[in-house]
């Protein structure tokens, strides 16, 4: 077999080798502390406003993250017909998103588009589920002689005589019940 290259010392970037000959050793110290380009290391970027890193321990990160996640849950859950769980996801995730941006996601500069982005979608999705659940709700309230009606129904003829409560409109073609 033959006999394997040995990297140039010059060039090798291992952080666990031995010092090179003639250097005294040195305390092992993170990359991001130290580095021959700059705070983040060789090829990093050295400007403080560079792309901001995902870290779980950030608020901020997390409310714009969460933010996002319970609006569009919310909404999954209000366009399914579960208003309840869809109110409850879309006033979290208003909560969570206002709360990112007003804390100071705006403060950060452009470091901070990816959770600024994320915070404004969360509002937004967070809008739509409150809007889903508000307009079944009102709907609900709006046709409640009929769905007592139709609750109560013990037959399938009683049930199509319910259908008499539904103004004749495109909501009332809707809730319609079938034969």
């Amino acid at each position: 077999m033959p006999d394997r290259r040995q990297p140039d010392s010059s060039t090798d970037d291992n952080p666990f080798a031995a010092p090179p000959e003639g250097r005294p050793d040195e305390p092992w110290q993170p990359r991001g502390v130290t580095g021959a380009g700059g705070p983040g290391g060789p090829g990093q970027d050295p400007s403080p406003e560079g792309p901001a890193r995902w870290d779980p321990t950030d608020p901020l990160q997390r409310r714009a993250r969460y933010a996002v996640f319970a609006g569009m849950w919310g909404f999954f859950f209000g366009f399914f017909g579960i208003p309840s769980v869809g109110l409850l996801l879309g006033a979290l995730a208003l909560y969570w998103g206002v709360s990112a941006l007003r804390a100071g996601v705006d403060n950060l500069g452009p470091a901070a588009r990816p959770q600024r982005t994320a915070a404004i979608s969360g509002l937004v999705t967070a809008t739509l589920a409150l809007l889903l659940a508000a307009s079944s709700y009102a709907v609900q309230l709006a046709y409640k002689d009929f769905y007592v009606c139709r609750d109560d129904a013990l037959t399938r003829t009683a049930e199509l005589k319910c259908n008499t409560l539904l103004p004749d409109n495109p909501i009332g073609k809707i809730l319609k019940v079938r034969q």
